[in-house]
């Protein structure tokens, strides 16, 4: 695939790359728009386009994102997608490891980069239908699938138990895949700002609070030691937020 979106659209046209993918040109659009952010030093555009970013690089992770049998549809595994990409990691992710060692790195060049991921995200493919293939020996119809009404219509999902079946036979896939996603984030983010020429990014934040001081090393910490669940303070677990009036 040729790195430069435009000579991808020379290559393939424009219509085949809307209906076939575009991730790795879009997190490259999106680089330039989040550097751009960062030389101007606008808060509310950094943190737009730092959460787009970083959606569209976990993305380029997921190994269904790389094939057109995006959802098993065409094996007779339909909802593989939401298995592997939510319902495995929502019931596992207390196992998770979620603190990464790996120091933020200058991508010379990000288009390299990114088309690394999804090829490497697409090797994983075979066991990601293979496991569920064998897995579901082990399980009758009724065991595997869960029938929900959903806006009035009746729906079929795979079942918790299934989903843990499913989570054990891929060993730590999933949770190596979250992390290389991180990773990536975090030299994505360290790219744009260097390019941006390593503006101060802490006049943006001049008037914290000494207890939204400690709370972001409290944080910090608990990353560092892969506490954040224990000490419940990962965002996507905690249940009741209090809104600040």
């Amino acid at each position: 695939m040729p790195l430069d979106w435009n000579n991808a659209v020379k290559k393939y046209t424009s219509d085949s790359l809307l209906k076939y993918g575009y991730v790795p040109y879009h997190v490259v659009y999106m680089k330039g728009k989040l550097t751009e952010a960062f030389k101007s030093q606008n808060k509310d555009s950094i943190l737009f386009y730092a959460a787009d970013i970083g959606h569209y690089i976990a993305d380029a992770n997921v190994p269904l994102h790389s094939t057109v049998n995006y959802d098993g549809q065409l094996t007779n595994q339909k909802g593989l997608h939401s298995l592997w990409e939510s319902m495995v990691p929502e019931i596992e992710i207390a196992n998770y490891t979620l603190h990464s060692k790996h120091t933020a790195k200058y991508l010379s060049k990000p288009e390299q980069a990114i088309w690394a991921a999804v090829r490497n995200a697409a090797t994983l493919l075979p066991d990601v239908f293979a496991a569920e293939k064998k897995v579901s020996l082990q399980f009758t119809e009724a065991q595997k699938f869960r029938i929900q009404i959903r806006n009035g219509k009746e729906s079929k999902s795979y079942t918790s138990d299934f989903a843990k079946a499913y989570a054990a036979a891929l060993k730590n896939t999933i949770n190596i895949q979250l992390l290389h996603s991180a990773d990536m984030i975090a030299d994505f983010y360290y790219t744009a700002w260097v390019d941006a020429g390593k503006p101060n990014l802490q006049t943006l934040n001049p008037n914290w609070s000494t207890k939204e001081k400690l709370d972001l090393k409290e944080s910090q910490k608990n990353y560092k030691s892969n506490q954040l669940i224990q000490q419940k303070m990962l965002l996507s677990k905690i249940t009741e937020v209090k809104e600040e009036n």
